[in-house]
């Protein structure tokens, strides 16, 4: 074959595949659009845009604490050292049968958490209305070995119920997890498994309250328990009403990013 045939037949194979490249890009681009449609269509909504805080503030407050930023496409709570704090904040959109997914990752031995149901109470913790999926550096803070059983580990039920299998990554490392709450009946997920089960409003969930710091004896939180069992995610006439979700302001430094919620009505 002549140099220039070898030459034009070249070109037109790399027209070819320009061309072929440029298809699978446009497929590529197709089905990601259709992936976005089909969730839109699914009732999920991203909670969190990466870029501020829109539909989120403050626990008890109109604004949202100076301490929560954006960093590379994640909200960061940017610890103080001081244990609980006052930065905690909430979604401002009630929800009632949900999944709620999330990513995380916590500095070294820094501890968060998650809540779902939550109240707005004058006066009170944010604990004290809404269950917690706990987020914690398992291997350097020492809740992980208080309460019982692990039940103070990552992705637990906090101070209720151990997360098994305890699949957290180490520190610095990101973490796939969620939260389906469906009808009373609640799991928890951390990197792909299911961790958690429990199932509101029985006698089993009253006893769990009742074995925890938010039982009926702790004259910390008188309200805890009543809130928890009787009217945990209800109003006053016992219709069940939902909550916000919130994030927790424990003085560490943690990261939240692709906050999703499903709705499941």
């Amino acid at each position: 074959m002549k140099t220039g045939t070898i030459l034009t037949a070249l070109a037109v194979m790399a027209v070819l595949s320009s061309c072929w490249g440029n298809k699978k890009k446009a497929a590529a681009e197709e089905q990601a659009a259709a992936t976005e449609i089909a969730e839109e269509s699914a009732d999920v909504v991203s909670i969190f845009n990466g870029e501020n805080f829109e539909g989120w503030r403050g626990y008890g407050r109109e604004d949202m604490p100076e301490r929560w930023t954006i960093d590379q496409g994640a909200m960061k709570i940017n610890g103080n050292g001081t244990g609980e704090g006052d930065a905690n904040i909430i979604y401002t959109v009630p929800y009632i049968n949900f999944r709620l997914t999330f990513e995380y990752k916590v500095a070294k031995g820094a501890n968060s958490g998650v809540f779902f149901y939550v109240k707005e109470l004058p006066g009170e913790p944010i604990y004290i209305s809404a269950p917690e999926y706990q987020i914690l550096d398992n291997a350097n803070h020492p809740d992980a070995r208080l309460g019982v059983d692990g039940n103070r580990a990552s992705a637990s039920l906090y101070d209720m119920l151990p997360a098994k299998p305890q699949n957290a990554k180490p520190f610095g490392e990101w973490n796939t997890a969620g939260i389906m709450v469906y009808k009373g009946t609640v799991i928890h997920y951390q990197n792909d498994e299911p961790v958690v089960e429990y199932h509101l409003w029985t006698p089993e969930w009253t006893a769990l309250i009742e074995a925890s710091k938010f039982s009926s004896t702790n004259p910390y939180w008188p309200l805890a328990y009543d809130l928890l069992t009787a009217k945990l995610g209800k109003d006053d006439e016992g219709n069940l009403v939902g909550g916000y979700i919130g994030l927790q302001d424990h003085g560490d430094d943690v990261w939240f990013r692709n906050l999703k919620v499903e709705i499941l009505d």
